[in-house]
């Protein structure tokens, strides 16, 4: 069976300008091209001033023709206008739609990392991906807004003004073409060059994020040990990584724009030369020279932006190529042929001789067999690492076992939507998870739309009520991030709340008591009794008193299962669950 790394690792190609003008810009290929006109537009009005100039020079101020001028001014007036409107609507039509697309990417990376299996995210830091979510995408809005049109209609510009150019003068337009070439080799050379060190950039990026984020998670951690001097090192390490690769493209870009200051500057020195020669000569009049120097403007103007625009187009590549990596994973209900959907279920549960690792070549479950019937209760005991957590993540789904087969309700649970089995899956975590905001929305979490007296059933059955009512906004109370304002048997009581609410047919209780007092944990035991009431139950449990009622203990050691039976049973075999609880007895 081929684990999840073994279909996403594969090294996917770069995103071109081919691909992303498929996929990014043709789609919306109206607005663009509505864009391009625009632009060309208004580039076009741009040039009617320093067309406008030879006449000036040589019409209107040598003939002092008053009606000529103001019909150049009427005339520059109006390009003017067009300009402004141009520039506005630009903004608003193409800007407005480069962040638009920039949020629906945003929510199909996020759509995407949700639908990968769990191993990705055991492997992956929170805090990176959130920098990939958020960060990578941000440069599309050089291809669909105004920088790839930009670069559009200043090429088109720079043609225009290369054809008038010449028309004034072919041999002085010749000469300017030489920097300008030598010009446009640099820049390629160095594009190729620079879009490795932004690609590297949001992977630095991304992982001093992921830190930042644990750092702060873990705040009290850190000022417990008096860590504070250790996390700012290793985040000054971290933002450091990040300005030498800032430093790098920014030597990089300023080379492209050294190279465009000097290479032009030649161009213009020699123009000003080869110009001045030309009115002595009377080849060149004095209009023809400034309208000439004009439009040279207009024609290097957009070259040399085509460094700022490039490095922009380059770094929307790189975030793109990130983007794509995720967006080409497989989702965890493809990595197996899943076809089967479930309408509903009895829950009986049945591991036939199932092994699993990790890591290749490093077994945590070897051949595990054992039934779960329907509405029973199955207990995992054993030392830390033993692989009862393991096993528990099998019967989630969480994993996937290396050989072997589980079934539910005879059916290969590994060819069953996930979503249709899940649906049926209530969770209770040893370190459970609550989100920032109110009691009553983490309990409604599973179920939104409950009613107000399922609600309160669930409240009232984990026994939530029994603080709540202490708190002035009762269940409208809020609880910090990850329920930082209350105590860890409140939150599991939450937590429980939770699952009840679900109402699942298989529910996964790991260590659900470990985090409470023994006045909570007598209240919990009870919610949990009626919980797993009819239900399929799969209990972690290192305190072996809330377990004696259990229709059936497993002992995993090793990832072996070495004792099977009821809690009599076992303690009548004297063997190992003897020893654990006669042990924990004492203490």
């Amino acid at each position: 069976m081929k684990t999840f790394t073994d279909k996403t690792s594969k090294k996917k190609p770069k995103v071109s300008i081919g691909k992303a003008f498929k996929t990014i810009i043709w789609p919306r290929r109206n607005l663009v091209f509505i864009g391009l006109f625009l632009i060309v537009l208004s580039r076009l009005a741009s040039l009617i001033l320093p067309m406008a100039s030879k006449y000036l020079m040589d019409d209107v101020i040598a003939k002092k023709d008053y009606n000529m001028l103001k019909t150049l001014l009427i005339g520059v007036g109006i390009a003017i206008l067009i300009q402004s409107i141009t520039s506005f609507l630009l903004t608003r039509i193409l800007s407005v739609q480069a962040q638009f697309l920039i949020s629906e990417l945003r929510a199909q990376v996020q759509k995407k990392v949700l639908s990968l299996p769990i191993s990705f995210f055991d492997n992956t830091k929170s805090g990176a991906l959130v920098s990939r979510i958020m960060s990578d995408v941000e440069g599309v809005r050089n291809l669909i807004g105004t920088g790839l049109v930009q670069l559009v209609g200043g090429t088109i510009t720079a043609i225009i003004s290369l054809i008038l150019l010449i028309r004034i003068s072919p041999s002085m337009t010749l000469f300017v073409l030489i920097p300008v070439s030598v010009f446009g080799v640099v820049a390629l050379k160095a594009f190729k060059y620079i879009r490795p060190i932004f690609r590297k950039r949001g992977v630095i990026n991304a992982e001093v994020k992921g830190r930042l984020t644990e750092t702060l998670a873990g705040v009290r951690v850190i000022k417990g040990f008096n860590a504070e001097a250790q996390e700012n090192k290793i985040f000054e390490e971290g933002v450091d990584r990040l300005f030498q690769n800032v430093k790098k493209s920014l030597t990089t870009t300023a080379l492209i724009t050294s190279s465009s200051t000097f290479l032009l500057g030649i161009a213009s020195t020699g123009i000003m030369g080869i110009g001045g020669y030309k009115i002595m000569i009377d080849e060149l009049t004095i209009g023809d020279f400034l309208s000439f120097t004009l439009l040279l403007g207009f024609m290097i103007a957009p070259i040399v932006q085509m460094s700022n625009i490039g490095s922009q187009l380059t770094e929307a590549l790189a975030g793109l190529d990130r983007t794509e990596e995720l967006m080409n994973m497989t989702p965890e209900d493809e990595i197996e042929d899943r076809d089967i959907t479930l309408d509903a279920i009895t829950g009986e549960i049945i591991f036939d001789d199932v092994s699993f690792a990790y890591e290749k070549d490093k077994p945590v479950l070897h051949n595990i067999s054992f039934k779960a019937p329907s509405g029973s209760v199955t207990a995992l005991v054993g030392s830390s690492g033993s692989g009862k957590s393991t096993i528990a993540g099998l019967a989630a789904t969480f994993l996937n076992p290396q050989s072997g087969r589980i079934t539910i309700d005879q059916q290969d649970i590994s060819k069953v939507k996930l979503n249709s089995y899940r649906q049926y899956l209530g969770v209770v975590l040893q370190d459970e998870f609550l989100f920032e905001g109110t009691i009553r929305d983490n309990i409604l979490f599973p179920k939104p739309e409950a009613t107000k007296e399922e609600l309160q059933n669930a409240v009232q059955a984990a026994y939530v009520n029994e603080f709540t009512d202490r708190f002035e906004d009762g269940l409208d109370t809020l609880i910090g991030e990850r329920g930082v304002k209350l105590s860890g048997g409140q939150r599991q009581r939450i937590a429980i709340a939770r699952a009840i609410l679900a109402d699942p047919k298989i529910i996964i209780l790991d260590e659900a008591t470990s985090n409470l007092d023994t006045e909570s944990e007598a209240l919990i035991q009870k919610s949990l009794n009626e919980l797993m009431k009819g239900r399929t139950t799969f209990v972690i449990a290192h305190r072996l008193s809330t377990i004696k009622k259990a229709d059936q203990i497993l002992v995993i050691e090793s990832g072996r299962i070495v004792e099977k039976g009821t809690h009599h049973q076992l303690i009548d075999t004297k063997g190992r669950y003897h020893d654990l609880y006669t042990y924990q007895a004492r203490i």
